[in-house]
């Protein structure tokens, strides 16, 4: 993908599709219910800042720590869009954000004062799947103008995700749980589409350096 536009828009999607915000409004709501307006700016600025600084730290170390285990980045592509067609199928399937936590945990997060850091910004926003992403992405960054648009494409990610929370109730009234859901699904196939197309990328690169051997 040489162009810059279109490389920039791919990696916008598939960061914000698997941050997926619009259904971590659900999780903030509930957790802030009983919160005045100051707390919950509180509590969304401290979430999506601590979740945006550990999306640029495995997106910038993430090169390093695959050569200090001697990992291929086409290697990390073959199991990341297993893990993100895993996580596309809980998405399609409608299953909540919720489940990233176990309930024990909900529970220890209902009783704290700050959410903020978890379980919103881990893992809620940035789990398993986001931080695979976006070490990925940065690994097939073949030049520093992609690199940079990857690291453009976390920051409007994050971005968007400031405001969406900021606005969480009224998101909520208006779409609903059952708008929410359906939004869910739909980002669902198009990040089922793109862990296809992530392991075979990788699959076929893992080939053509078995083959060239």
């Amino acid at each position: 993908m040489d162009d810059p536009l279109l490389y920039f828009v791919y990696a916008f999607t598939t960061i914000f599709v698997i941050v997926n915000p619009v259904e971590a409004t659900l999780v903030y709501v509930t957790l802030t219910t009983n919160l005045n307006s100051e707390e919950r700016s509180h509590i969304y600025r401290r979430a999506t800042l601590v979740a945006l600084a550990i999306a640029i730290l495995f997106s910038l170390a993430g090169d390093a720590v695959l050569r200090i285990f001697g990992i291929t980045v086409d290697s990390l592509r073959v199991a990341g869009g297993i893990l993100l067609f895993l996580v596309a199928i809980d998405m399609l399937r409608g299953v909540r954000q919720q489940n990233k936590v176990t309930e024990e945990e909900l529970q220890d997060a209902n009783s704290r004062e700050d959410v903020s850091i978890f379980p919103l910004a881990i893992p809620i926003l940035t789990g398993p799947g986001a931080i695979t992403t976006v070490v990925v992405l940065m690994g097939a960054a073949d030049s520093l103008t992609k690199k940079g648009l990857v690291l453009l494409a976390i920051g409007l990610t994050f971005l968007a995700t400031f405001f969406i929370l900021k606005f969480s109730q009224y998101i909520d009234r208006v779409l609903g749980i059952t708008g929410i859901m359906v939004m869910t699904r739909i980002m669902g196939l198009i990040l089922g589409a793109v862990a296809v197309s992530f392991v075979a990328t990788g699959v076929w690169n893992l080939y053509k350096a078995l083959a060239g051997a």
